[in-house]
């Protein structure tokens, strides 16, 4: 393994590892909040969420590139001070991080709605608060299909491209990942470079969706008989 294909291997980990740690809280509430609530602007909550999955990534990566801006709402000017987060690591795990945000929360919803509600009303009539039943019963049942999500979450977010670029960069041995490594291999003619990523990033994405796939629950809904 070459010192740059290391390199963009490291950068990648780290920032699907960090993207994963930002979204993995907000993304499970939200699946919680669109499997059991009803509530005004579910829907629209629901579009919001899944927006980066249709969006196209470099568009993603725009809106946070004008997010982050001088003059932008999170920038110096309106700030007082400047976040410097434009062309790091921690720009492109923002942004990777919002792209795999939609599939943990789909993922994280579809587990919850497999969980019985009979079994948490039963907590609650055995006076057990709102919070607790969700710690105690909810989310035990619902761990092996969380931890699936937060691994496809991961794997997306070690696989983006588009976004992370756009509000990153491709500076070799800080903001180059993987993906952008094989690019810049390609653009280059280094063909023999560009397939030997595209192998280790075959055999990382296949790991993550493997394990994705023993973690995932069944297709029996946990029920009370």
């Amino acid at each position: 393994m070459t010192p740059a294909l290391l390199s963009a291997l490291l950068v990648s980990l780290r920032v699907a590892v960090v993207a994963t740690l930002l979204v993995g809280v907000p993304a499970i509430f939200l699946g919680y909040a669109l499997a059991r609530w009803e509530f005004h602007g579910k829907r629209i909550l629901s579009v919001l969420v899944g927006l980066p999955l249709v969006l196209p990534p470099t568009a993603v990566g725009f809106l946070l590139l004008r997010l982050l801006a001088v003059d932008g709402p999170l920038g110096r000017d309106t700030l007082g001070f400047d976040l410097g987060l434009l062309l790091t690591w921690k720009a492109a795990a923002l942004a990777a991080g919002l792209m795999s945000l939609p599939l943990v929360a789909r993922t994280a919803r579809v587990t919850f709605e497999g969980v019985d509600p009979r079994l948490e009303t039963m907590a609650r009539t055995l006076g057990h608060r709102r919070s607790a039943t969700f710690f105690r019963f909810t989310l035990p049942l619902a761990a092996k299909g969380l931890s699936a999500a937060l691994i496809l979450g991961f794997t997306r977010a070690l696989g983006e491209f588009g976004a992370t670029v756009t509000v990153a960069g491709n500076i070799p041995g800080r903001t180059r990942t993987l993906a952008s490594a094989i690019f810049s291999a390609q653009q280059g003619g280094d063909t023999r470079a560009a397939g030997l990523l595209m192998i280790v990033a075959l055999v990382v994405g296949v790991a993550a969706i493997a394990s994705a796939e023993l973690l995932a629950p069944g297709r029996q809904r946990t029920e009370i008989r």
